[in-house]
């Protein structure tokens, strides 16, 4: 299935008014939701939680109109069923287009650090879901899709949220803490494209803060609303961990069975030297942060944009080149469902005959470097 990449990327993205209207945002945008497929194999598909993050929906608006036009018997759709919310936060999208285009190949740090917006604690929608059916006091996106789920006739096998990151070394792969030992051939998988692909690793070590626990270099398991609560708690700040509800992650787990839940971060521009030493603190971080903050603060004050990009650019700052990004979610989303096969005695055969096959670009064309 890795080889569908080129496929799912060659597709024109959906019309905005396709797919099932699940719910309003609260500024009236339509919440829209797709399924696809017959089997008995549910798999998960969420992007747009955080809004300053643009790969995951435009790689999930790719997919739905992939498997749209697939025939009714291809193996995608036989035996598996394909739940994807492609944005569930369109106010947040409307917020942020002023720093991108829909079709852009990378992302402009000028534009990024200007006009960047992102909800804080309370409005999170990643961590923003309903405690139960009855509970009204969480967003409309996220009562909706919470409803849409528990439509659901079985549980989960697999659950995705596509996330990103401002600044990192390279992605990052977060996995279900009560999967972190079932995942070897899924680490594997994705460690070699990322390799493949001239990138490296982001690693962090977090000793467990917010959930945050490492497993190998580029993989960690992901937080979780118990911990984040803890966390602020601990900050001596009651008010803000009263405001974290339950994950993506966590409410599907809540339906039932064992699903393996995955959350993939991948950066937006590539910071290099970070992870280098395992942190907090990561001297090469902080010096990065820094820099970011005196950029957008300049920024504020009307200095030329073109300045802070040739700064970056001086600096090593490499944007990282958006159709990498969306291949290494897809990587991540196919090793996560073949983990799931695996551990279930099957593996998910590729029925539609597509021969394997990696385009080939220089890494030059990846980091704009």
């Amino acid at each position: 299935m890795y080889e569908r990449i080129s496929e799912v990327l060659a597709v024109r993205r959906v019309s905005g008014g396709a797919g099932d209207v699940l719910g309003r945002s609260r500024q009236g945008h339509p919440v829209r939701a797709f399924r696809f497929g017959k089997g008995t194999i549910r798999v998960s598909l969420l992007a747009g939680c955080h809004a300053d993050e643009p790969v995951g929906p435009r790689l999930l608006g790719q997919l739905v109109t992939y498997l749209a036009s697939l025939p009714k018997d291809d193996d995608l759709l036989t035996r598996h069923q394909w739940w994807i919310v492609p944005h569930i936060n369109p106010d947040g999208e409307q917020r942020n287009r002023a720093w991108y285009e829909e079709d852009a190949d990378r992302y402009d740090i000028a534009r990024y650090l200007a006009h960047v917006v992102r909800e804080p604690p309370g409005d999170d929608i990643e961590f923003g879901f309903p405690h139960s059916l009855m509970d009204d006091g969480a967003r409309p996106e996220n009562r909706a899709v919470h409803a849409w789920w528990h439509t659901a006739d079985g549980p989960f096998a697999l659950h995705l949220s596509l996330h990103g990151m401002g600044f990192a070394a390279g992605p990052w792969f977060l996995i279900d803490p009560a999967w972190k030992n079932r995942c070897g051939s899924l680490m594997a998988r994705c460690t070699s494209r990322v390799r493949e692909m001239g990138y490296a690793l982001h690693d962090v070590e977090r000793d467990g803060e917010k959930g945050f626990e490492r497993i190998a270099r580029g993989f960690c398991t992901r937080p979780n609303s118990v911990a984040m609560r803890a966390f602020f708690l601990a900050q001596e700040d009651a008010a803000t961990a009263e405001l974290f509800r339950p994950s993506s992650m966590e409410t599907i787990r809540s339906l039932g069975g064992d699903p393996l839940t995955l959350v993939s971060e991948m950066p937006l521009f590539i910071t290099p030297g970070v992870g280098d030493t395992l942190g907090p603190p990561d001297p090469i971080g902080l010096e990065w942060k820094e820099r970011h903050t005196a950029w957008q603060t300049r920024l504020g004050r009307g200095e030329d944009p073109g300045v802070i990009r040739d700064e970056a650019d001086a600096a090593g700052l490499a944007a990282m080149v958006v159709r990498d990004q969306m291949e290494l979610q897809w990587t991540f989303i196919v090793a996560g469902l073949e983990q799931v096969h695996a551990l279930r005695g099957d593996h998910p055969s590729d029925g539609a005959g597509h021969e394997q096959h990696q385009p080939e670009r220089a890494h030059d064309d990846r980091t704009g470097r």
